[in-house]
């Protein structure tokens, strides 16, 4: 009897454990505390890279400034990529798709509830591991995208160097001038090896997550919900799962042979012992252009969410949106190398690539269109979300516009690694991906927490942010072509580049005041009661159907879709289908 009652006892501590405080957390399955945890730890890594890239830009600030060490810059402008894309844009879609995606296609959970929560554990462990590299001063040190052989340089050689060489050499291609003139610097170290582990641990979290997305979505969604009646956002989390599935194993194949380069005796990627350094490059980009829109994706759908909402009307083109998604999955295998063209590929493979590399412009255009079109004579709302929304569409449109002048294979020779290319790709990405989550963080958050983001905080954090953004990263464009190589550790005055630079670091800073307001408004937000209605937005899809927060069930009983706006039916039934379907 003893025995019995210890272990009931036992059973019932461990139950209210599950059930109540941390615990609950820990152990949950509930695919929307789990969307809640990646939210919260991206939006963590997301403030843990937004001061590294205030130490960059303060060390760039004026001429011959040593705020930071060489070996400290090198590290920090590597750790600050790194967690950008790796540990808060791709994990923080993640998070807005675990939350989402069941609730609007009307599924009760994820496809696999306990992969699901693997996927967030692995993802936090990846993050640890990344992170703790500083504690051994061995943070992560060649880039985000980890060159060979420069994976091997020994920390601060290779800021060095590139100042030594001048800013026309310089602007050659990082591996390139590694293996003709940077041999002096290569010797073991920790730094790649922190890399690969993180990667990789990441890697498998994002499997992981995509697996679940694809059998969530294709097998799991409410009567009547077909392909064709999918929200946006559904449809641009699928896209994104399968650009994973696909793009994932060519980092996994380059990063493991990188590690028996390294500690294995092998030469991969070593050209003086009969390997080839360019190996690594056509791996990593053969998954980091994929990449490029697995980070973009999900804020098309979010955009095509929000816009529609505020603007009063069914969003533009729905079919010409969802399949020019499917059209930017495909193409992005197909353009790899336009990130190699100074690496003397030969004629034939320039012009592929140049052409396929405009290719792609024709579907991201489609959606600017329609969004543009979905605004036109719209009742429109200038809610926080909505200004959030169509900056989005301005600052990603600069993004897209400079991208294609990269296309062209004589202007990329001039400013391949100069500031030019750092402008586009924080263009794409924080006026891109950056804008379109704080629209769908205004959107959504009274359905996460049953409470208002204030309005008056957000518009400012908006103007900030449209400021910030365009002061911080406008500036690189004339860098570039003035010259300034990319991972620069610094410069001597006289060369032009001194206001620029300053004023790019003033806009630095604006966009921390501007992320400041939001987490002040966040956590004064949390102080207060629930008071959120179910629908504040009077909105279209099936998470709005639901309470807010939703139940742990999502749904008292399942919904029935008739059309792609099924809350609009249940409110406006006599609004017949073919109105908003056709």
């Amino acid at each position: 009897m003893a025995v019995g009652s210890v272990a009931t006892q036992g059973r019932t501590v461990q139950q209210s454990w599950t059930r109540t405080g941390i615990g609950s957390w820990v152990t949950t399955t509930d695919h929307k505390k789990i969307g809640v945890m990646y939210i919260y730890t991206a939006f963590f890594f997301f403030l843990f890279g937004g001061v590294e890239a205030l130490l960059v830009r303060t060390q760039l600030a004026v001429p011959n400034n040593h705020f930071l060490t060489p070996e400290q810059y090198d590290q920090v402008f590597t750790m600050h990529a790194t967690i950008m894309i790796f540990l808060f844009v791709m994990p923080i879609w993640t998070g807005f798709g675990n939350y989402l995606v069941p609730l609007m296609i009307g599924a009760r959970d994820m496809a696999f509830p306990r992969l699901n929560a693997l996927g967030y554990w692995l993802f936090l462990a990846g993050g640890i591991v990344l992170s703790a590299s500083f504690l051994f001063n061995a943070a992560p040190n060649a880039g985000w995208f980890s060159y060979a052989p420069l994976t091997e340089a020994t920390p601060g050689c290779l800021t060095q160097q590139i100042a030594a060489q001048g800013a026309q050499a310089a602007a050659a291609n990082a591996a390139t001038s590694a293996a003709q003139g940077l041999q002096g610097c290569f010797s073991p170290g920790q730094n790649p090896d922190f890399w690969i582990v993180g990667i990789n641990l990441l890697g498998i979290a994002s499997l992981t997550g995509a697996i679940n997305f694809v059998v969530t979505i294709l097998r799991m969604r409410a009567p009547g919900m077909t392909i064709n009646r999918m929200p946006l956002f559904t449809w641009m989390m699928m896209v994104t799962s399968f650009l994973l599935i696909f793009a994932l194993p060519s980092l996994t194949v380059a990063s493991a042979l990188l590690l028996f380069d390294r500690h294995l005796g092998t030469h991969f990627y070593q050209a003086s012992a009969g390997g080839d350094p360019l190996l690594w490059q056509h791996l990593f980009w053969s998954f980091g252009h994929p990449e490029v829109y697995i980070l973009i994706l999900p804020a098309f759908g979010i955009i095509s969410e929000v816009l529609p909402v505020f603007s009063g009307k069914p969003i533009f083109g729905y079919t010409f949106i969802a399949w020019s998604g499917v059209a930017i999955g495909f193409l992005s295998f197909t353009v790899w190398a336009h990130h190699m063209f100074a690496v003397g590929l030969p004629p034939i493979a320039q012009a592929f690539f140049a052409s396929s590399t405009t290719l792609i412009a024709i579907p991201t255009a489609v959606k600017i269109f329609n969004w543009v079109a979905t605004t036109y004579y719209g009742r429109i709302r200038f809610n926080v979300a909505m200004l959030f929304g169509l900056g989005f569409v301005a600052m990603f449109l600069i993004g897209g516009l400079n991208g294609a002048a990269l296309a062209v294979v004589p202007f990329d020779y001039q400013v391949t690694d100069t500031y030019f290319v750092v402008a586009h790709i924080h263009y794409v990405l924080f006026g891109g991906s950056v804008m379109a989550l704080f629209a769908g963080m205004y959107y959504w958050f009274p359905k996460f927490s049953g409470r208002m983001l204030n309005e008056g905080l957000g518009q400012a954090q908006f103007w900030l942010y449209l400021i910030g953004l365009n002061l911080a990263f406008f500036p690189m464009h004339i860098l570039g072509l003035l010259g300034m190589p990319r991972r620069q550790f610094t410069y001597p005055s006289g060369l032009g580049w001194d206001t620029l630079n300053l004023i790019s670091t003033i806009g630095a800073f604006t966009l921390a005041f501007g992320t400041l307001l939001f987490v002040i408004n966040f956590f004064w937000t949390m102080t207060k009661p629930r008071t959120a209605s179910d629908d504040p937005w009077d909105a279209f899809t099936l998470e709005w159907a639901t309470t807010s927060p939703p139940p742990p069930e999502n749904f008292k009983t399942v919904p029935v879709v008739r059309s792609r706006r099924p809350l609009y039916d249940k409110k406006h039934p006599e609004d017949p289908d073919w109105r908003h379907e056709h």
